[in-house]
């Protein structure tokens, strides 16, 4: 199963989000132990590092990286992801493109606290907590 994990997810974990934290911990345990293979969009990875700014160090920034990258694979953004992200003309642009992603990657589901911003998506949204439960 593919899932494209969206940034609130890895930021639940990473900061230790109550009360998200559970479910989202899981979800990545799924990517780690192979159950499940995890994606995220490298522009999710800029805006985490944005939001922990002031928590991260360039060498904590590192850290987190490799850590990501052994449980998660990394998705390129295009520019033809770009375009069609513009085409979708949605509200909120980075949903869009992180809806793009998952189309182009295959993902079966994404994985995210904000499902309602992806509601016109063509790869169904999931809170952690209803993907669980469906597995």
């Amino acid at each position: 199963m593919r899932l494209l994990i969206d940034a609130n997810i890895i930021l639940d974990v990473l900061q230790k989000r109550e009360p998200h934290h559970v479910d989202s911990a899981k979800v990545w345990k799924l990517c780690e132990t192979g159950k499940a293979e995890g994606f995220v969009s490298v522009l999710s990875f800029a805006d985490i590092v944005y939001i922990m700014r002031k928590e991260l160090t360039p060498d904590s920034i590192e850290d987190v990286m490799k850590i990501m990258s052994l449980i998660f694979q990394f998705a390129d953004v295009r520019e033809s992801d770009l375009r069609d992200a513009v085409g979708m003309k949605w509200d909120d642009y980075e949903d869009a493109l992180q809806a793009v992603t998952a189309a182009r990657i295959e993902a079966d589901y994404i994985i995210t606290r904000n499902v309602k911003d992806f509601k016109l998506s063509k790869v169904m949204a999931l809170m952690p907590n209803e993907f669980l439960t469906r597995i």
